[in-house]
C-alpha cells in the first residue's frame, strides 16, 4: 500500500510517500480502505517528538488518527461491521505506529462508527478527533439547554464543532475569534467576540450575569479570563492548559468512543453539524498539510485525499 512514513523525529521534511506492508487485522479490528484522512495538530506534534514522554512511538511511523473509508476485511471477533460498510473513526491505539495516512488501516471496532450519509468523505474524515474533543469537553462541564457557554477559538477545528454541538443542546454560545471569522461563527449559531485585551468586558456586555460554562481550545489566559466570568468556576475545560485542574477545572484528552461518534453522525445527518473543510490535499502533499496546520490560522479542517472520493 502507499503510505506516508516517517523514520525519525523532525518537521514536515521527514514525511515520505512510500510503499509499505499492508497492516495485519487483529480479532477485534477491521481493515479500512481509506478514502480520506483528517489532519490534526497532534499529528505534527507526534512527528516532532513532543509526545515521546507519554506515548510509545515506533518507527517507521505512519501518522494520522482520523479516517473515513470502507471496510475491506473483518477480524475474527469484529461483528459490529461488515465488508462494504462505510465508516469513520478516531483510530488512536495504545502505541503509535500504524496511522491513517495510508491506503489501508487496521482499526479496532471501538474507534469506529458508521459514516454520516450526509457528509462527503473529506468532511467525514475531518470529524472524529475534533468532533469527539468538542463533545467530550462540553460533556465534562455539563453543558445543557439554557446554558450560556463561552467557547475559546470558536472558529477552529474543535471550536466550530463545539459551537454547533452546544447550539444543538439548546445552549446560547459566545465564541471568541478574529474579526474575519465573525460571520462564520454567526452562521454556526454563535455570538462572536474578538480576542485580546478587554475580552472579559466584551463578554460581560453580551452576558452581564456571566456565563454558565466555558471551553478553552486556545490556551494563553483563556482559563483565567473564563473564571472571571463563570458563575461556577469549576465549569471550565481546557484541552491545551493542564494547569486548569489546579484552578478547579477539567483537562480533557479525547478518547475514542463509538457511541460518541455515532451521536456526531446523527447530528450531521439531522442537519445540525456542518463540517467546514478548509483544504483537501492529495496524500503526497502531507508535508504541506502539516505546514498549514502548524500556522494555526486554519478555519475548520484540513484533510488528505487518499482514495477515490467522488
Amino acid at each position: 500500500m502507499r503510505a506516508i512514513t516517517v523514520n525519525r523525529y523532525g518537521g514536515p521534511e521527514t514525511l515520505e510517500l512510500t510503499e509499505a506492508d499492508d497492516p495485519k487485522v487483529g480479532p477485534d479490528s477491521v481493515l479500512v480502505r481509506v478514502k480520506a484522512a483528517g489532519v490534526n495538530p497532534v499529528d505534527w506534534k507526534i512527528v516532532a517528538g513532543y509526545l515521546d514522554s507519554i506515548m510509545y512511538i515506533h518507527f517507521p511511523l505512519v501518522p494520522g488518527w482520523d479516517v473515513a473509508g470502507v471496510v475491506e476485511a473483518v477480524g475474527q471477533d469484529a461483528s459490529e461491521f461488515s465488508v462494504g460498510d462505510e465508516v469513520f473513526g478516531y483510530v488512536r491505539k495504545d502505541e503509535v505506529q500504524h496511522g491513517t495516512y495510508a491506503e489501508l488501516v487496521a482499526a479496532p471496532v471501538r474507534t469506529l462508527a458508521r459514516k454520516p450519509a450526509s457528509l462527503t468523505w473529506q468532511q467525514a474524515a475531518g470529524v472524529p478527533l475534533a468532533g469527539l474533543t468538542a463533545r467530550q469537553s462540553l460533556a465534562r462541564v455539563g453543558v445543557a439547554s439554557g446554558d450560556t457557554v463561552l467557547v475559546h477559538a470558536a472558529a477552529g477545528g474543535v471550536g466550530a464543532f463545539a459551537v454547533q454541538i452546544a447550539v444543538a443542546k439548546g445552549a446560547r454560545v459566545i465564541g471568541t475569534a478574529s474579526e474575519r471569522n465573525h460571520d462564520f461563527l454567526r452562521s454556526l449559531g454563535a455570538e462572536p467576540v474578538s480576542y485580546g485585551d478587554g475580552l472579559a468586558d466584551r463578554v460581560r456586555w453580551l452576558a452581564p450575569e456571566g456565563v454558565d460554562a466555558a471551553v478553552d481550545y486556545v490556551g494563553g489566559d483563556a482559563v483565567a479570563v473564563s473564571q472571571e466570568l463563570l458563575k461556577d468556576r469549576s465549569r471550565i475545560a481546557s484541552i491545551v492548559n493542564p494547569e486548569v485542574t489546579e484552578r478547579g477545572g477539567h483537562h480533557v484528552w479525547v478518547r475514542p468512543d463509538s457511541a460518541d461518534l455515532a451521536e456526531l453522525a446523527r447530528l450531521a445527518d439531522a442537519g445540525k453539524l456542518d463540517v467546514h473543510v478548509e483544504q483537501a490535499l492529495p496524500l503526497a502533499e502531507a508535508a504541506e498539510a502539516f505546514d498549514r496546520s502548524k500556522s494555526g490560522r486554519t478555519r475548520g479542517k484540513i484533510v488528505l485525499e487518499v482514495g477515490h472520493v467522488d
